[in-house]
Parts: C-alpha cells; sequence; structure tokens
C-alpha cells in the first residue's frame, strides 16, 4: 500500500509558553523536527537536558528523500532506542554493483568481516525514520511543537530570544541555545545573515521512486553509459513496500518542469526495466550542491545537517552527515549546561572537518559520474577502460564512496598516543563494533565516557562505564590491538578520546580532562 498523503500527520496544540507575558526560557531550542533535529533531541532527553523541537509543518511524508541510512547512524539510533523498527522496516544491504553499459565491472562487500551488531546500511524512506523517530521522541516525553515556525531571532553570547508565529499568533522563547537543523534552505541563516561557500553542480539528476513486483537482489547498482539511458548514468535501490528508487542523469540544460512529467518520465523508467508495470511514487529533479558555512557556531545558535552544510546524494552523506553532527553536538550541550562550555567549539572544529571530507569525497564523486571537462572524460574513460583490465584499476572507479565516519585527527579533544601501536582506531577514529561476551560492544557503552580495557590495572573514575575484555573476546582484541594491560577511553559519541598501552598513574584522569569529562 502507498503511504497515506501525509504519511503522518500531527495536530498543532498551544503551549502554556504562549500565554506568558514574558518569554518562557529552556536550556536548548531545537529548530527543525526532521532526522538531525529529532536525533538531538532525543539524545539531550536521554541525558536529563529539556529541550524545545519547533517544527513549522505538522506532517511528514512529501516523498522519500533520503532512503540510505549507514551503520554508524545505525548505531546511534541503536543508542538512542529507535533502531529496531527501523531495521524491521528497512532492507538490509552490504553489496554494492558497479555496471559499464551491460557489463559488471566490479563488486564490493561494505561489511566483509562478521561480527557487527549493525548492517553496512539499510534502505528505508526518510518518512518512516522520521516517524519512528518521532515515536521514540513522543515516548520520552520530548517538548515537540508542530506549526511552530521561527520569524525572528535576537542572538548574543550567553543565549537568545526567538519569536514563534502559530495559528493562534506569535509568542518568544529564550534559550541558552537555540541549534538550527532547519534544511537546506535555513531561514535562520537568513536571519543572521550567513552564506554557504562551495559551488553547485550543472548537471542535473532525476529521482523516481516507482513500486513494482521484481526479483532484483538486494544490492545498490549504478550503470555508467547504460544502454537504456542514451550513455548517462544510472542507479538503482530497493526500498521498503517493494518500492525502488532510480537516479537518472540528464544534461545541464534539461527542463526541469518538462523532465519530472509522468509521461515523460515513464518512458525512461520502462526503457530501463524493460517493462511498463509499474507505478509512479514521486519524481523529483536535482541540481547538485557541495557547500558549507564558514563556522557552524555563531554565539548560541549552532548549526547542523543541511542548515550547516549540502552535498550531492552519491555516497549517502547529507542524512548521514547530519545524525553524526547530532550524535557530535548532543553530549556537548549536555557538559556546556552543566558548566563545561569549551566542548562546544570543539563541534565547530570537529564537524567542520567532517563537512570538509564529505564535500572533497562528494566533489570527487560527481567530477567522476559527471565530468565537466574534457580532461575529466578522459580521465574517466581511461579510468573505466582500466577497470575492465585489472584488479588495482577498480579503485580509480568512483561511483560515490560511501559515508563513512571521519576521524577527528586534530581534535584538541584527543590525547595523542605515547608510542606507536601495531592497529585499533587511532585517537579521534571511531571506534568498530565487535562481538563482546554474548553480545556487541556497542551494546555495552552507555550514554558517557567508557574505557575498554584488557586487564588493566588503573582505577577507573567513578562516571566511566567500565567494559571488561576477556580472553575469549579474539575478534575485538584483535580489532582493536590490545595488549594485555591495555586500554582505550571512549567518548559518548564512540570516538576514541585517547589509548594506553599500559594505564600508568594520572594518565587517564588527564586523558578525561582533555576530553571534557572533567
Amino acid at each position: 500500500m502507498k503511504p497515506a498523503e501525509p504519511f503522518a500527520r500531527f495536530a498543532y496544540q498551544r503551549h502554556a509558553d504562549q500565554a506568558r507575558a514574558t518569554p518562557a526560557s529552556h536550556p536548548v531550542v531545537i529548530i527543525g523536527a526532521g532526522p538531525v533535529g529529532l536525533t538531538l533531541a532525543i539524545d539531550l532527553k536521554l541525558r536529563g537536558i529539556d529541550c524545545v523541537l519547533l517544527d513549522d509543518q505538522d506532517r511528514i511524508g512529501e516523498g522519500s528523500r533520503a532512503i540510505c541510512f549507514a551503520k554508524r547512524t545505525l548505531e546511534i539510533w541503536d543508542r538512542l532506542g529507535c533502531a529496531a523498527p527501523m531495521l524491521d522496516k528497512g532492507v538490509c544491504w552490504n553489496i554494492g554493483k558497479v555496471f559499464q553499459g551491460e557489463d559488471l565491472l566490479y563488486q564490493f562487500d561494505l561489511l566483509a568481516e562478521p561480527g557487527h551488531k549493525m548492517p553496512a546500511f539499510i534502505n528505508l524512506q526518510q518518512y518512516y525514520a522520521e516517524k519512528f523517530l518521532v515515536d521514540r521522541a513522543q515516548a520520552l516525553g520530548v517538548d515537540l511543537r508542530w506549526l511552530n515556525r521561527v520569524i525572528g531571532l535576537q542572538s548574543g553570547a550567553q543565549g537568545a530570544c526567538i519569536t514563534v508565529e502559530t495559528p493562534d499568533g506569535s509568542y518568544s522563547l529564550d534559550a541558552r541555545f537555540v541549534i538550527a537543523c532547519d534544511g537546506a534552505r535555513s531561514p535562520m541563516r537568513s536571519m543572521l545573515g550567513l552564506e554557504f561557500k562551495g559551488e553547485q553542480f550543472e548537471d542535473q539528476f532525476l529521482i523516481a521512486d516507482v513500486r513494482m513486483t521484481a526479483d532484483f537482489p538486494v544490492e545498490r547498482w549504478f550503470w555508467f553509459d547504460p544502454p537504456f539511458h542514451g550513455g548517462q548514468s544510472c542507479l538503482l535501490h530497493k526500498q521498503p513496500d517493494d518500492v525502488w528508487r532510480i537516479d537518472l542523469q540528464l544534461s545541464p540544460d534539461a527542463d526541469t518542469e518538462y523532465e519530472r512529467r509522468p509521461e515523460v518520465v515513464r518512458p525512461r523508467i520502462a526503457r530501463m526495466l524493460g517493462h511498463g508495470a509499474f507505478d509512479l511514487e514521486w519524481i523529483s529533479v536535482y541540481r547538485f550542491q557541495c557547500r558549507r558555512l564558514e563556522r557552524f557556531v555563531h554565539g548560541a545558535v549552532i548549526f547542523a545537517g543541511d542548515a550547516a552544510h549540502q552535498v550531492s546524494p552519491f555516497g549517502a552523506r547529507g542524512a548521514n552527515s547530519g545524525v553524526q553532527d547530532a550524535d557530535n553536538l548532543g553530549w556537548k550541550l549536555a557538559a556546556a549546561l552543566r558548566g563545561r562550555a569549551g566542548l562546544i567549539e570543539s563541534y565547530d572544529q570537529e564537524r567542520s572537518q567532517a563537512a570538509d571530507e564529505n564535500i572533497l569525497n562528494s566533489t570527487r564523486a560527481t567530477d567522476f559520474i559527471a565530468p565537466r571537462h574534457k580532461a575529466e572524460v578522459r580521465f574517466r574513460n581511461a579510468a573505466l577502460a582500466l577497470a575492465r583490465q585489472t584488479e588495482f584499476g577498480k579503485r580509480f572507479v568512483n561511483s560515490g564512496r560511501l559515508s563513512t565516519p571521519t576521524t577527528y585527527a586534530d581534535s584538541p579533544l584527543s590525547t595523542k598516543d605515547a608510542a606507536p601501536w601495531s592497529a585499533g582506531p587511532l585517537p579521534g577514529a571511531p571506534i568498530p563494533d565487535a562481538p563482546l561476551g554474548n553480545g556487541y560492544l556497542s551494546e555495552r557503552l552507555g550514554d558517557g565516557f567508557a574505557l575498554l580495557h584488557w586487564r588493566a590495572c588503573a582505577a577507573a573514575a567513578e562516571a566511566l562505564t567500565v567494559v571488561d575484555v576477556s580472553d575469549k573476546d579474539e575478534a575485538l582484541i584483535a580489532r582493536f590491538g590490545l595488549t594485555l594491560g591495555a586500554g582505550y577511553l571512549i567518548r559518548p559519541d564512540r570516538h576514541v578520546a585517547a589509548r594506553f598501552h599500559q594505564m600508568e598513574p594520572g594518565a587517564l584522569s588527564a586523558a578525561l580532562s582533555r576530553a571534557g569529562a572533567a
């Protein structure tokens, strides 16, 4: 069945704050109830921080939009208690295939090693992801206000005041922090007079979600020069409910309104599939943008997700990087509200690095998929020809390097290694999951700082979650490069703060202080 239009609608409710003579004051106000804003609101609630989440709409369900959610994002949502329904509904996949014409160039497995709780990716329409996040937020008692549009902002270093328009008129709120998760056209950016820096690509792409019964395997299929689409690129993904996502490259001068017409789209899809037994669910035409704000923190106003940065959809970096913004920011906001304000600047440093990395990868993929210059065309053709003949040539083919979390190589929160390690995640790197006892490491770390160790001797601080590794946890020991007496200090967002070959007196305390835990 096609989801109802809209997929979910939420009633406007008047709040007591609207009757106050003076603005109510809240620690955090989040603007935008998309995946990023909802993730952050849930995270803060679980950390004991009450926040207000405002959205100018009363519904979700306007097209699939983002559909590919990566392992790291699923691990974040699992920690927040909302991954299970997403896994139940979503289409799990690890395998991708790249074709040129009708020939398979190569295939890849994004999760070749066993021992991870989450799959490499799930495909799930964004309206389902948002609905599961809303369900979790409501179950936790998050103050979620629909049809509340922010129309004014006064901001300073110590807080902000926003004006909110509702069906009952306008009212004001004071907040220590205002988090702008209000999307690519962010009104908050406009209110502060901020501009994106970067580039917009000329090529256009058609997105079509079609409903059909097909026996294609659950894999990501990408074509260069497909015979059914005039030599331009094409992407195929399966979603739940027998819906398939198809991306078709268009020429830069294509007429957007014309290309969106169902009577124009249907013949294109029919040529690709070899039949017309499908229904059109959703159609959109877009141009790629790879841009970001110069800074994400502006006094009391902090930007996250598409409001802070935008990338092309190749590689599934948009929504996934936004959820990772929320994961990075949540514990730092909670710490700042409890007196450790210096951590907020590290959000800007770390997530700016992540945005630059995503933009670089996204730009490279776009240049390869839709080359703009003769030199780029020659390089792409040479790379595709080499991939047909050699194994190493396949590494040069770029159909979109799929989303992976960033290693914060120069983070001020990280303690550098005192001596080299033979293996394991570096300080600043995201930790890999691994089997631990009868479960997984990701299930044992909690929401705060954690100490993972293999028979280390140092006394742990009371606030730490201590995870003991036994001699039987061989995969985990190998994955982390552990030796007897060694340990890792892991941040609340599951990145490495420090690691120790031996727990020397004071080393753990110093690392905790540097990482902002004390």
